[in-house]
């Protein structure tokens, strides 16, 4: 007997990216896309291509590299936004208008200012519209949680009427608990019956997200949608790696469902996103946290010891983490060798970006005496998803006396030409952030600055990531530096947050209300 196939419906590089500091540039974007596709998930919501031209350029750009996932983009029911999305997508192989409107009493009332007749006129105009673009279109009940179940019945009629083959209902503020969103799934599966796929969106305010969206799945949900890592605003939406997992580990109640995901890219994908958007998962997350297979207490290793199933349900190799993580490359490594390494860590480079990182690799292998996977994750990452270089960073010189003023000689290659200047600040790296401002001409006015260690000794890489603001009506940018010196790192990543900001300027508009961008 064949099993159902769960549609995993990815929206880390839309409602994840409402994380605050989790924008990302188009590059990152492609990355992450491109890591997604590997991972097998069915449906890449890319975007909310009416957002701004840097969203419609990201999800333009994914739709042409995709072939094997369907690529989505998210619009509101406005013909503006319809359009947005069908133009952007409209390269994809595969592709998908998603289109919303809430549908609770307290937001018609208060938010919408519109009756339910309103609401569904609306609702037909923008599936109807969206199908002079795609024949893939979905319709979610915004706060359908919080919504009346003969109101929910009466637009998914309309809509689906109107050519909508995925009606979602989302669990928008995270309220429900499993047992009500069951039931409200079991009640709209049955009365659509095979008219349309039911879908969930749970938030995870309650910390249920996971839950509620299994719950979804036996009562006849047969599309999920997550995100990596659980990113999301506020409390963050239901973590793909968990809903897969479970369903994949406990086939005695799951037995008769199974995705399309193959979980050995879940490590690398949680990976990825952590390096990018700098949001580590906490330790002790489920799958994917530092801690998920770290055992310390004697009597579980003692079991571990005799038998790993004593105290792992799941093998780490089963989502791609390798225990050994050791890195057997040295600085007399050849490219061969290195690029091998980066396939079995499910990278696949170009032949620029390959070089480039091979290059970071043999400078890093000269100065650093054990390197890890998660060096080797972060140094390519971060080859891979820079922005154009219009500053290259060449050298930097640091004066910083007791009784002194800390200063700055930072030089830089711009256009081939080479540009240096002095600088000083309150403290070291406020020097070298006002002497690369100096040099570039932009007034930056520093958001947040995180520093990590990738991995261990003295020796760690430290991974930089800054969050600048260039202008006072766009959107702060991120940026990231690795170096083995903190302060080098530090000057990579405001470099990179400047080269992003360039690469994007003209792109970048104010997002939305964030009552208008959720789902």
């Amino acid at each position: 007997m064949s099993k159902e196939i769960i549609k995993i419906f990815d929206t880390t590089l839309r409602d994840g990216e409402q994380s605050p500091g989790a924008s990302m540039n188009t590059e990152e974007k492609i990355q992450i896309a491109i890591q997604l596709e590997k991972l097998g998930v069915d449906i890449i919501e890319a975007g909310f291509a009416a957002a701004s031209p840097g969203d419609f350029d990201a999800i333009e750009k994914i739709a042409q590299r995709v072939t094997k996932s369907t690529v989505c983009s998210l619009a509101r029911a406005t013909d503006g936004d319809v359009k947005a999305a069908g133009e952007a997508i409209a390269k994809a192989e595969m592709k998908r208008i998603h289109t919303f409107i809430a549908t609770s009493k307290i937001h018609m009332e208060h938010k919408l200012k519109m009756s339910p007749d309103e609401v569904i006129k609306r609702a037909i105009r923008a599936v109807s519209y969206a199908k002079e673009f795609v024949d893939d279109v979905e319709f979610s009940c915004e706060d359908a949680g919080r919504s009346d179940i003969g109101f929910l019945k009466e637009i998914s009629d309309a809509v689906i009427e109107a050519g909508a083959s995925t009606i979602n209902l989302p669990d928008t503020v995270g309220f429900r608990l499993p047992s009500e969103i069951g039931e409200m799934v079991k009640v709209m599966s049955e009365y659509t019956k095979d008219r349309a796929i039911i879908s969930v969106h749970n938030h995870n305010d309650l910390g249920l997200g996971v839950a509620n969206s299994l719950e979804a799945v036996v009562n006849g949900a047969r599309q999920v949608e997550c995100t990596i890592n659980g990113l999301g605003e506020r409390a963050g939406n239901a973590a793909l790696e968990e809903i897969v997992m479970a369903l994949k580990v406990r086939g005695d109640v799951f037995g008769d469902y199974e995705t399309n995901i193959n979980t050995k890219e879940i490590y690398p994908a949680s990976r990825l996103i952590a390096n990018i958007t700098s949001i580590e998962p906490q330790p002790n997350k489920a799958i994917v946290g530092k801690n998920a297979f770290a055992h310390e207490s004697g009597i579980h290793q003692d079991g571990m010891l005799k038998n790993r199933e004593t105290y792992e349900i799941m093998s780490p190799e089963s989502i791609g983490l390798v225990k050994d993580d050791t890195l057997v490359l040295g600085k007399h490594s050849g490219r061969a060798a290195f690029k091998d390494k980066l396939a079995k860590l499910g990278f696949t480079l170009e032949d620029d970006a390959l070089n480039a990182s091979f290059e970071r690799f043999k400078i890093l292998a000269d100065k650093k005496k054990d390197i890890y996977d998660d060096d080797l994750r972060a140094l390519v990452t971060n080859e891979m998803t820079k922005s154009e270089q219009v500053y290259e960073l060449v050298s930097l010189q640091l004066m910083d006396f007791s009784e002194g003023t800390p200063s700055s000689v930072v030089k830089i290659r711009k256009d081939g030409e080479t540009i240096v200047e002095a600088g000083i600040g309150e403290g070291t790296i406020d020097a070298i952030f006002k002497t690369i401002d100096r040099i570039s001409g932009f007034d930056g006015k520093l958001q947040s600055y995180k520093v990590k260690a990738v991995t261990e000794g003295k020796d760690a890489l430290a991974s930089v990531t800054v969050k600048v603001s260039f202008s006072d009506d766009e959107p702060a940018i991120i940026g990231h530096g690795l170096h083995i010196d903190t302060m080098l790192a530090s000057a990579r990543a405001y470099i990179g947050a400047l080269n992003s900001y360039l690469s994007m300027k003209g792109k970048l508009k104010k997002r939305f209300s964030d009552s208008s961008k959720t789902v």
